[in-house]
């Protein structure tokens, strides 16, 4: 859903050439709705570098699939030998060949200590720790690999899931209130209560569904699933981007796969500061 670009923009970057590898159908139309100028690359596997007409690459954006070593993948936890998450050395190797000014991989602290010796050891950069709840009402635990200098720790923005949420059935009602949900009081349908007050959500998964089950809060006595507004909020997407006439599930399938939009601006307006000094 390119939040690569959305960061970009926020950040006030102009963008000359934006290229993109993606097969998703539904991915590539929603990022075309939103940034129509992207030029679409396919499978990655089948890069060629004449692709890109001899144009020079500033930045190398690569979010390569998590879903061989993350925890909640457990089954499939192979590694960086799984079939989808071996697809971080075809972004190396492509990297080699465009030889960008600046780099960023981004992907799931979770992984095992071999893969991310091999992140490190291939990259040449140490990951930095960014909890998304940093800056998001979201617990989403990353490792940023990048060349890019002066990157720290994002401030803390104390955002809490009751914040982003709209309550009622109409958005800010104000006689729905959430001030006295328990924590997991029981389980309903493979999912749980959350509690809203005082609270992180938990990670959204590339399912776009909270991690472990799916994610219910309690709004005017009854139970519910976050909404899409609420979804892009956790991400901290704007909420300008549109899905189109996408259905909820499809949406959040993007959301889950996509990056908080506002650590990648914090990462990326390095950038801009070392071009400034």
């Amino acid at each position: 859903m390119s939040c690569g670009q959305i960061a970009l923009q926020k950040l006030g970057i102009k963008i000359n050439n934006y290229y993109a590898f993606e097969i998703k159908p539904h991915a590539i139309a929603t990022t075309q709705l939103n940034f129509p100028n992207t030029i679409q690359l396919g499978d990655i596997n089948n890069f060629d570098i004449s692709m890109l007409n001899g144009n020079k690459i500033d930045l190398f954006l690569c979010g390569s699939p998590c879903q061989n070593m993350s925890l909640i993948n457990i089954t499939q936890r192979t590694g960086l030998n799984g079939t989808k998450s071996c697809l971080f050395f075809k972004c190396v190797e492509i990297m080699k060949q465009v030889k960008p000014t600046y780099f960023l991989f981004e992907n799931v602290k979770s992984m095992k200590n071999e893969d991310k010796e091999v992140f490190t050891n291939t990259l040449g950069a140490n990951p930095i720790h960014i909890n998304s709840a940093l800056v998001s009402a979201q617990e989403r635990n990353r490792l940023y690999w990048t060349n890019i200098p002066g990157v720290d720790q994002p401030k803390d923005k104390g955002v809490l899931l009751k914040d982003i949420i709209e309550y009622g059935t109409t958005k800010h009602e104000e006689n729905c209130s959430l001030k006295k949900i328990a924590f997991i009081e029981k389980k309903k349908n493979n999912g749980m209560y959350v509690r809203v007050d005082g609270n992180k959500s938990l990670p959204i998964t590339a399912r776009g569904y909270a991690a472990w089950n799916t994610q219910f809060i309690t709004d005017g006595n009854k139970i519910r699933d976050l909404t899409l507004s609420e979804y892009k909020k956790l991400q901290t997407i704007p909420e300008w981007y549109s899905f189109g006439e996408l259905n909820k599930s499809k949406a959040t399938d993007l959301i889950g796969d996509g990056w908080t939009v506002d650590v990648i601006a914090h990462i990326l307006k390095e950038i801009v500061n070392n071009l400034t000094r």
